[in-house]
């Protein structure tokens, strides 16, 4: 990927005389009022009958002083933005030891203390960490390691984790070493779990699917321990992750230990996971053997960068686009349409035989932006990644109206518990963090360095603006204006840093760039 490096050496004066704190600089381009008539329309269209920290009437105000602002020609993209803060915050939870995260606004029976489920604990920290108030973040992940009686959650383990990956990449956008490193000594406890609890004597991690929250999948089952590129993904972006935490702490002896421990996770996962038959990587049956089955999980691994920038692992990426393979009129399916078992499971008891899951298409979705970012393949291209989050975009509404739940038809896109009280808000996915770091291509990176790399063609939008983006005690600004008409600012792919601007490009090409 070609990089347009530049240098902000001249501008580091005048940006340090500015007002440069998030709270004071707000948003250089978009007016936050501009907005405000989502929330509006939000409120009216639903009965508030579950209320949590933040009601229906406050949310405007919470997200007004919380979230980016999002603006494009396309105002589904746009609606769809704003919906997911303002459902997001539904989830938010005031508990006796702190700020929570619920996952199901409804009372669950098999939940933790407080209504507590961790499978997607990952996807909220990812969606979470764009919030300009840190407490709810901060305090979320305390609740679930140390609200109980100062030790983790009860439930903690339920479900396969990348929490250690998460947090890593929060530390990226707000720069709060102090608070990562405090956490370290929760995530090795964690880690060291995970081994003595799901670690096979060859060093790979097994784990039944309902426990990766994907049950009755064409994989496995409820009950069978197999070894799946989920759990095998997640330990190795741990692995990496807390290799870097305990680096910034200067302990080199134990970064080294955990970067060990990656580099065998990927050889392992190379070399047993990849069915070179299917040019896939698939489960690993319990008593041996392939799965013989292509599904979503297979995406998995480049949600953190593990599979080598070669071939043939370029080559599984051919499935997304493929109607025989993930490709379906609403979206990427969960496994393979070709597959004789795809969706026999019957409906609607949490089948992954083949249906549309959000949760899934997050995963796929953001292991697709690395790949587009991070590796050298023809496989896909940035055409591609915007249709798919065409189809995510217009999968999210029900009955004509902005809506989030737990999965759907993939032909239809009707959404199969949809008439539930349960599945209403379902807060299992990420969007908004696709929007940001893969759409506009805003991607933070270690020491002030960022990139901005937009998945959008160029021949799809003529503008769209992302403004009040939280970075480090800064707010950024991206905006395109392909004929300098809409921001009257110049044509062309601009980065502003407190209103000031550090990076163009005349096309949408990608941007490397460091903070003052």
């Amino acid at each position: 990927m070609k990089i347009k490096l530049l240098s902000l050496v001249a501008l580091m004066c005048c940006l340090g005389s500015c007002a440069t704190t998030a709270e004071a600089q707000g948003p250089a381009l978009l007016k936050k009022e501009d907005f405000k008539h989502y929330a509006d329309y939000f409120n009216r269209m639903e009965d508030e009958n579950i209320t949590q920290a933040i009601s229906n009437e406050d949310s405007w105000a919470w997200m007004e002083e919380n979230i980016p602002l999002f603006e494009a020609p396309q105002k589904n993209f746009e609606e769809i933005f704003y919906y997911r803060w303002w459902s997001l915050r539904k989830h938010i939870k005031k508990t006796p030891v702190g700020y929570a995260m619920t996952e199901f606004l409804v009372e669950r029976s098999y939940s933790d203390k407080y209504n507590l489920i961790s499978c997607a604990l990952g996807h909220h920290i990812y969606e979470s960490r764009w919030l300009h108030d840190p407490k709810y973040l901060d305090q979320i992940v305390h609740t679930w390691y140390r609200g109980n009686d100062g030790q983790p959650m009860e439930k903690l383990h339920s479900f396969s984790s990348w929490t250690a990956d998460a947090l890593y990449h929060r530390y990226l956008v707000t720069g709060d070493e102090q608070y990562l490193l405090d956490m370290l000594p929760d995530l090795l406890k964690e880690y060291q779990w995970w081994e003595d609890n799901r670690q096979r004597e060859d060093g790979l991690f097994w784990q039944i699917d309902v426990k990766d929250g994907m049950e009755e999948s064409l994989s496995g089952g409820r009950h069978v321990k197999n070894v799946r590129p989920t759990i095998n993904s997640y330990m190795y972006g741990n692995a990496k992750a807390i290799a870097k935490i305990a680096a910034l702490k200067g302990d080199e002896a134990l970064a080294k230990n955990y970067e060990d421990k990656a580099s065998t996770i990927k050889t392992l996962v190379q070399e047993n996971l990849w069915n070179s038959e299917d040019l896939f990587f698939e489960t690993v049956k319990e008593e041996g053997g392939f799965a013989q089955v292509r599904e979503a999980i297979g995406f998995i691994p480049w949600y953190f960068n593990l599979p080598e920038d070669k071939n043939p692992y370029h080559a599984a990426w051919d499935q997304v686009t493929d109607e025989g393979g993930f490709l379906a009129p609403f979206g990427l399916t969960t496994a393979e349409c070709r597959h004789p078992d795809f969706r026999t499971h019957g409906c609607c008891n949490c089948e992954w035989d083949g249906a549309i899951w959000p949760f899934a298409t997050s995963q796929t979705m953001t292991a697709m932006a690395n790949l587009l970012n991070n590796y050298h393949q023809e496989m896909v291209d940035k055409s591609d990644y915007f249709s798919l989050m065409e189809k995510y975009v217009e999968s999210q509404y029900y009955r004509g109206r902005p809506y989030i739940g737990e999965y759907l038809d993939e032909k239809t896109g009707f959404w199969l518990k949809g008439d539930q009280e349960r599945s209403r808000y379902y807060n299992h996915s990420t969007f908004n963090d696709m929007i940001i770091t893969g759409l506009v291509g805003f991607r933070p990176g270690a020491n002030g360095q960022f990139e901005v790399n937009p998945l959008v063609p160029e021949e799809t939008w003529d503008w769209f603006c992302l403004d009040n983006i939280a970075y480090q005690g800064n707010i950024v600004t991206i905006f395109w204006d392909k004929t300098g008409e809409k921001y009257q600012k110049g044509k062309g792919l601009h980065v502003l840093v407190n209103g000031q601007e550090v990076g163009r490009s005349e096309g949408l090409e990608p941007l490397a760039l460091q903070m003052p």
